[in-house]
């Protein structure tokens, strides 16, 4: 990271390929998957732009830091002496502790959904705003989402990475390029978890219609997609050791919910196949 290219070009090409990276990290599929599920039942059509508004979210943040980087930049080339920037100690526990929370509530949510759904019927989630975080996990305003993905935003990595791109672009002339640079880092981020939600927006669709009991297999996906992902960063806050080992697995990890939830799917259809008489006419209409 602390290489960056000299060249503003090869700069920006490389500033929008670390967005797309840093959208497919694990905590960002599984909270998108959770969301959109939470959402599928009552709201398919904020499910859909469930990823896309929790990136953009997420890349106000950066935004906010990239101007903030700008700014302080010019008034250093004013002549103004200002103290030079760093991260509070106390942002990377509390981005940590944010993901955990939300991911693991959004597991436990769509896992208790998925056990008091009767046999033979669609599994919707019903009764799961009485949950652990309540009001906090109900994000079916697109402004909530949007929210969500603010509070992920908060984490020592997604700082560091907008602080530095903004400092090294501040070289190319200041505020104008710093938000720039800050775009690029969002827009990459876009394109992977928009793609992400869109697509498991339409996996859930697809699997309620075939079969209450596809639903059930999805549901359970999701759930546990969700608790692995949250248990893994509550591990790696009390491992040194492990959290080491788990940066250098990122790709790895996103591939994993990728595939989980695409296996799940998979699954889900041939059960369906198996168990025709459990099928579509309780699923309703087509959403997907």
């Amino acid at each position: 990271m602390h290489d960056l290219p000299a060249d503003w070009g090869a700069l920006c090409a490389l500033v929008f390929l670390l967005g797309m990276r840093h959208g497919f990290d694990a905590d960002h599929l599984a909270a998108i998957d959770g969301l959109t599920r939470l959402n599928q039942a009552r709201q398919p059509a904020v499910a859909r732009w469930c990823g896309a508004l929790f990136s953009l979210g997420h890349g106000a943040v950066v935004l906010a830091v990239a101007a903030g980087v700008g700014l302080l930049s010019e008034q250093r080339l004013s002549g103004t002496a200002l103290a030079p920037l760093a991260l509070p100690a106390w942002f990377g526990a509390l981005g940590a502790w944010v993901s955990i929370a939300f991911l693991l509530g959004l597991g436990l949510a769509n896992l208790r959904a998925v056990l008091a759904t009767a046999p033979g019927e669609v599994v919707a989630l019903q009764g799961w705003r009485s949950l652990w975080m309540g009001r906090w996990l109900r994000a079916s305003h697109p402004l909530a989402v949007a929210g969500v993905g603010t509070l992920f935003a908060l984490s020592f990595d997604t700082l560091s990475q907008a602080l530095l791109f903004a400092a090294t672009a501040v070289r190319f002339g200041g505020l104008p390029h710093a938000l720039l640079l800050g775009l690029l880092f969002t827009a990459g981020m876009l394109a992977t978890d928009a793609l992400n939600g869109w697509w498991i927006a339409r996996l859930i669709a697809r699997a309620d219609q075939i079969a209450a009991l596809a639903s059930r297999l999805m549901g359970t996906a999701v759930a546990g997609v969700s608790l692995v992902i949250g248990a893994l960063g509550l591990a790696r806050l009390l491992s040194p050791a492990l959290d080491a080992w788990v940066d250098h697995q990122g790709l790895a990890q996103g591939a994993t919910v990728v595939a989980t939830l695409a296996l799940a799917y998979l699954g889900a259809r041939l059960l369906a196949r198996r168990n025709p008489d459990q099928a579509r006419a309780t699923a309703g209409p087509n959403t997907a």
